[in-house]
C-alpha cells in the first residue's frame, strides 16, 4: 500500500511533537551553574551551597556554584543576564544586585528587572554591626554608643570594611555614618569573606556584615557584635539590640535578602519547577534549622511575588542611597 507525501508529512509531524515535548520536559540534561556574584565564604555563597545539593537531588543533575565576584556583584549578575536563557545558568542575586545597584551605579551593565526572570526569594537576613573583639576591648568599646563616641572623637581614623560597593553591607554602614554624624573610611572588598578575614586580623575596624557569615565568629568570641540593622531583633541573637534601639534612631533599617534568578526569556516551565523545588527544599526541617541557626528567614515565594518584591526594593533603596551620599561612577 502506498502512502501519499501529504500523509507521510503529517505522520512525521505527529511523531515529532512528543519528541519536542520530551526535549522541553527533559531539562536538565547536564549540570546547572548557580553564579554567586561574590567571593566564596560570604552569605550569598553559603546559601547557594546550602541549596545546590537539594536541587541536585530533586533534578538528578549537578548544581555547581560558580563564584564570579567584583564590582559590588555586577560582574556575576551581568554574566548571567547575558547568558543563554536555557535554564543552565542561574544567579543567586542579592538586595545589592537587584535592589541597590540601580540607584548606586551611574552605569549599570544590566537591568535588574528587564534582564532577569525571578524564580524565588531564598532567604532574608539582618546585617550585624561587628568589630574585632580584641580591638573593641583595647579601645574600650562595648556598645553602639561607645562606638559613636569613639568615632566622633577620631574622625577618619576608623576603617569600615564591606563586601563591595553597593552591597547592603556597604549601604548599612553608609546609613549608620550619615544618621550618627560619624566619618569612617569605606574599604570595599570582593565579597564578605575576605573583608571578614581582615577584620579578624585587626587591619579593619568595623563591618556591617550579613548575620549568617558573621555568626560563627560572633559565637567563637573573635568578633564583638553590637547591634543588628533590621527593624526588629533577630531570633538567632535575641539579646542583641537593633541599631534603631541602640542609637535611638527609630526608623533605621537596612536588611539583606538573597534570591534565585534566571536570564530573561527562560522557559516558564523551568522557572516554575525551580521555584517549586527550591520552596520544597527550604521547608525541609534540617534546612530550616540550619537557616535559623544562621539568623536567616527562609523564602520560597512565587516568581510573580518575587518580581513585585524586586520592584519594591528598588523603590525603597533609591532614597536611602541618595540620603547616604554614596555613588559609584
Amino acid at each position: 500500500m502506498s502512502i501519499s507525501r501529504r500523509t507521510l508529512m503529517a505522520l512525521s509531524a505527529s511523531l515529532a511533537l512528543p519528541a519536542v515535548a520530551m526535549a522541553q520536559g527533559g531539562w536538565p540534561t547536564r549540570p546547572v551553574r548557580i553564579v554567586v556574584p561574590f567571593a566564596p565564604g560570604g552569605t550569598t555563597d553559603i546559601l547557594a551551597r546550602l541549596l545546590a545539593p537539594e536541587l541536585a537531588k530533586a533534578f538528578g543533575q549537578q548544581f555547581i556554584v560558580d563564584n564570579r565576584g567584583g564590582a559590588g556583584g555586577n560582574i556575576g549578575a551581568d554574566h548571567v543576564a547575558k547568558s543563554a536563557a536555557d535554564g543552565y545558568t542561574l544567579l543567586m542575586g542579592t538586595v545589592g544586585t537587584h535592589g541597590i545597584n540601580k540607584s548606586l551605579y551611574a552605569r549599570l551593565p544590566y537591568d535588574p528587572q528587564k534582564d532577569f526572570a525571578p524564580i524565588t526569594l531564598v532567604a532574608g537576613v539582618p546585617n550585624v554591626m561587628v568589630m574585632n573583639a580584641a580591638t573593641a576591648q583595647r579601645l574600650g568599646i562595648d556598645s553602639v554608643q561607645d562606638f559613636i563616641r569613639h568615632a566622633r572623637a577620631n574622625p577618619g581614623r576608623l576603617n569600615m570594611a564591606s563586601s563591595g560597593n553597593g552591597t547592603s553591607i556597604h549601604l548599612a554602614g553608609e546609613l549608620f555614618k550619615a544618621r550618627n554624624r560619624v566619618f569612617m573610611t569605606h574599604i570595599p572588598y570582593r565579597g564578605s569573606a575576605p573583608a571578614i578575614r581582615d577584620l579578624l586580623a585587626g587591619t579593619m575596624d568595623v563591618m556591617f556584615d550579613n548575620l549568617p557569615s558573621a555568626m560563627p565568629h560572633i559565637q567563637a568570641g573573635t568578633l564583638k557584635a553590637f547591634a543588628v540593622t533590621s527593624a526588629v531583633r533577630s531570633q538567632a541573637l535575641p539579646d542583641l539590640p537593633t541599631v534603631a534601639e541602640a542609637a535611638n534612631l527609630p526608623d533605621f533599617e537596612a536588611s539583606s535578602w538573597f534570591g534565585l534568578l534566571a536570564p530573561a526569556g527562560t522557559p516558564a516551565n523551568i522557572v516554575s519547577r525551580l521555584q517549586e523545588e527550591t520552596a520544597k527544599a527550604l521547608r525541609q526541617p534540617e534546612i530550616a534549622a540550619r537557616l535559623a541557626g544562621l539568623g536567616a528567614i527562609p523564602g520560597g515565594n512565587t516568581p510573580a511575588e518575587f518580581e513585585r518584591q524586586i520592584a519594591s526594593e528598588i523603590a525603597k533603596w533609591e532614597p536611602v542611597v541618595r540620603a547616604s551620599g554614596a555613588r559609584v561612577d
